[in-house]
C-alpha cells in the first residue's frame, strides 16, 4: 500500500483512482505484474506471508524488466507524473472563501 501512495502522490493525486489516471502502458505492465504474480502463486502454492511476498516480488520483477526494456527501447521514461484525466484543484479555503 505505501507504493501506491507514492504512486498518487507522484501523479499529484488525492482520493482518485491510481488506475484511472495510467496511460495505456502503465496499466498494462500492472496487469502483467498482477498476472505473472497469480499464476506463480497458482503454480507454486506458496505458504505464509514470505513466501507470497517472495512470489509477489517475483511477479513485480517481471513487470520491471519489461518497464526497463521498453524504455531503453524508446529513450524515455514510461512513468509520468502527470495524472490522465488531468486533474484540476481548487483549494477548498479558497472556494470558500469566495462563497461569502
Amino acid at each position: 500500500m505505501k507504493k501506491n501512495g507514492l504512486r498518487k502522490e507522484y501523479k499529484g493525486l488525492r482520493k482518485e483512482s491510481l488506475r484511472d489516471n495510467m496511460d495505456n502502458i502503465e496499466v498494462s505492465l500492472t496487469d502483467i505484474s498482477e498476472e505473472v504474480t497469480k499464476r506463480l502463486a497458482k503454480k507454486t502454492k506458496p505458504k505464509g506471508l514470505k513466501e507470497n511476498i517472495k512470489v509477489a516480488r517475483a511477479g513485480g520483477q517481471v513487470a520491471k524488466n519489461t518497464r526497463d526494456e521498453i524504455e531503453n527501447l524508446l529513450g524515455e521514461s514510461l512513468i509520468k507524473s502527470q495524472n490522465k484525466l488531468n486533474y484540476q484543484y481548487i483549494d477548498e479555503k479558497e472556494q470558500i472563501g469566495k462563497k461569502k
